[in-house]
């Protein structure tokens, strides 16, 4: 693809370059359109920014009934006139996770016929006021408030912006077209036959291509048919292939998404080929209902641009209406043909360029790759301490499970895995936020700051296991058996640390979570006073010297500092964000019950 652009896209300038030399005329129809798909982009800007989130909710929630995906469908784009962003979201959401892909297939094939309303503003509006007249003052107010430091203020400049140019650019191709009568040459190719039809639906996947934008070619046709440079049954079957060649943008958009988001964009494509290809096929019935709706709605019989617009609307609601039925058993082959590769566990697996596209969708992915990198240090700080994880997850004798080995071979394995595993996943979440947070509200900023501290946090608890690990295998083979129980005691408290933060995961209810978390952290400072004063005693009582005992308050420190990395780590990863960093501070009370919790244990 990336070479095929190297060659294209400079062919292409030079065409159009040589095109704009020629002809003053061109100049003022490509000009047109430029402005037109810059009006769009500001549009989408202004709309997807000033939605705060909105939309995105809006478009996740409506994933229970397959009647409200094509209706969000349908009303997200008849309001902001986009396909493309609301096909990207869906995209983004299916690569998330957020939604599943029945519902994002929905969604799609309501955007398919919400982008049809577009058709009926330019052809009722459109071609027949000046729009001009109302796109200078748009432009005006537009870029004045643009330059507003609120934000809000900002992105209703970027909405009046792009509809300014919007109008701007549909003016100007009306002036181009009028100027220059026989600049398509297709008025004099005979629509009839079915050869010069494929020509036609060729002719809009390409234009659309192009210009990747279904509103910009339909744009030209009606501005074309209005002013008699291309007969009506030449301007159906354009429109058929500017439906079809919509697809591309999801094609494209899906390039970096995950498998389920490619799975979406397959039945974008195909739901599209099967809708054009239906209209291409019966053409004749549509064209006759056409007539005789247009008849009943007491449309002008010479007026084919609206006749247009009612095409358009018809043979996509027959797609909707002949593929909905089938959506979930479609979403079924999709996942049967479209199948994921192999899981990389040097990779990322929930990472994807697509969930940029929403600051929700790259939350949640960032947050299910961190769960997973949790999951990883999990099992590599078991494995170092001498546990075989299935035993470890069945709570099968903590204690009394296989012994750690030589710490030589262990160090091996845990930077092995730090290296190899580790490492690169962290770094790959680090990159992936600092791309998200770039697009990000400010609420949505600090939630993945919080994530980006959880990974953070897991790093910083296995450097502690690394530290605690020589001397944690040396007095568990070998020396006074009051330093092997006093060692045995950290490794467990490790492992009790791990236990319960696997459970404080399943847990939904935040305050559920947030009391066991803080309780964990109280058995925390308990462990350590309950630690130090059996130190003291070991030492009066002559069990160990002043050297062990010196390693036993700083592998103490070890310990303490790894399992409260753990907590920061699932309280950054799990809470929602509060007005600054976790306080795990104890008062009177918080010691009063530490008290009341040991005499019960004793």
């Amino acid at each position: 693809m990336d070479a095929l652009n190297r060659w294209a896209f400079p062919f292409i300038l030079t065409l159009l370059a040589v095109a704009l030399w020629q002809s003053s005329a061109f100049q003022e129809i490509a000009a047109g359109v430029a402005l037109f798909l810059f009006g769009m982009l500001s549009l989408e800007k202004g709309f997807k920014a000033l939605s705060g989130g909105v939309l995105q909710q809006w478009l996740q929630r409506s994933t229970d009934r397959i009647w409200k995906s094509l209706s969000v469908g349908v009303v997200t784009t008849t309001l902001m006139q986009s396909s493309s962003l609301v096909s990207v979201l869906s995209i983004s959401f299916i690569s998330a996770g957020l939604i599943p892909l029945a519902a994002g297939l929905g969604i799609v094939f309501g955007a398919n016929l919400g982008t049809t309303t577009g058709a009926w503003l330019i052809a009722v509006f459109g071609l027949k006021i000046k729009l001009s007249a109302y796109a200078l003052p748009l432009l005006v107010f537009g870029i004045a408030l643009q330059f507003q430091h609120r934000r809000r203020w900002q992105n209703i400049g970027h909405i009046l912006t792009g509809i300014g140019f919007i109008f701007f650019g549909i003016h100007l191709m009306k002036q181009g077209f009028s100027a220059y009568e026989s600049l398509l040459m297709l008025d004099g190719i005979d629509s009839q036959q079915w050869l010069s039809r494929l020509l036609f639906v060729a002719v809009g996947i390409l234009a659309t291509v192009i210009m990747q934008s279904s509103h910009a070619t339909l744009v030209l046709i009606l501005t074309a048919l209005s002013n008699g440079q291309i007969d009506y049954e030449a301007a159906l079957a354009v429109a058929i292939g500017a439906n079809v060649g919509t697809t591309i943008t999801a094609l494209i958009g899906a390039m970096g998404a995950n498998n389920a988001g490619r799975q979406l964009a397959a039945g974008h494509l195909l739901f599209n080929l099967v809708t054009g290809l239906l209209a291409l096929l019966l053409l004749p019935w549509l064209l006759a209902l056409t007539e005789w709706l247009a008849q009943w709605l007491g449309l002008p019989a010479d007026s084919d641009t609206l006749k247009l617009a009612l095409f358009h609307t018809l043979f996509n609601l027959l797609g909707v209406v002949l593929m909905t039925p089938w959506i979930h058993r479609l979403a079924s082959l999709l996942q049967r043909w479209i199948v994921a590769k192999e899981a990389d566990i040097k990779r990322p697996r929930y990472l994807n360029e697509a969930a940029l596209a929403s600051p929700a969708s790259a939350l949640h992915v960032s947050q299910r790759e961190t769960l997973r990198l949790y999951r990883f240090c999990r099992d590599t700080m078991i494995h170092a301490l001498g546990w075989r994880s299935s035993d470890f997850r069945l709570q099968h004798s903590l204690i009394n499970a296989a012994e750690v080995s030589d710490a030589e071979q262990q160090h091996q394995h845990l930077q092995q895995a730090y290296e190899h595993r580790l490492k690169p996943v962290y770094s790959a979440i680090v990159e992936f936020l600092i791309q998200a947070r770039s697009h990000a509200g400010i609420a949505q900023e600090e939630q993945l700051r919080r994530v980006r501290s959880a990974g953070f946090h897991l790093l910083e608890a296995i450097k502690g296991v690394k530290h605690l690990l020589d001397n944690l295998t040396h007095y568990l083979h070998q020396g006074p058996v009051a330093m092997t129980a006093s060692y045995q005691s950290l490794r467990t408290q490790i492992a009790a640390t791990l236990t319960l933060l696997d459970q404080a995961l399943e847990k939904h209810d935040s305050d559920d979570l947030q009391l066991l978390l803080q309780r964990q952290h109280l058995q925390l400072q308990r462990f350590n006073d309950d630690f130090d004063q059996q130190l003291e005693l070991l030492i009066q009582q002559r069990q160990i010297n002043a050297a062990m005992a010196t390693s036993l308050m700083t592998d103490k420190s070890y310990c303490l500092h790894v399992c409260k990395r753990l907590l920061m780590a699932v309280e950054f990863l799990s809470l929602p964000a509060t007005t600054g960093d976790p306080d795990w501070s104890l008062n009177d009370e918080d010691y009063r019950q530490l008290a009341r919790d040991g005499q019960e244990e004793r």
